[in-house]
């Protein structure tokens, strides 16, 4: 089953990694590994609503937070245990949150 670990952090905390630090290295020997990327700052953002048939673009991120998602992996494990697993080996862990999600399947 595929995961999406989201990565959020402060972005404005001279403590948090910089990146997963060869974590990805590791999960693609593994053959967990998919796909994963380190996003702008969110004041590089535009979000986007459509209304009543009209395009509403705002600068910034769609919600102000404590925490900024910060980036992404995507993963195979066999179970959620498995994905937790390998979320608690992410560097951001241990000062900011991953969020796991399961991919729901295409029909």
């Amino acid at each position: 089953m595929n995961y999406m670990l989201l990565v959020y952090q402060d972005e404005t905390s001279p403590d948090r990694p910089s990146g997963c630090e060869g974590l990805a290295d590791r999960l693609r020997e593994q053959g967990s590994y998919k796909a994963g990327g380190i996003l702008q700052p969110t004041a590089t953002a535009t979000s986007l609503r459509i209304r009543d048939g009209r395009r509403l673009l705002t600068d910034g991120p769609f919600a102000e937070t404590r925490e900024q998602l910060a980036g992404y992996l995507l993963i195979e494990a066999d179970n959620l245990d498995e994905a937790i697993a390998i979320a608690a080996q992410h560097p951001c862990a241990t000062n900011g949150t991953i969020e796991i999600r399961p991919i729901r399947s295409q029909p």
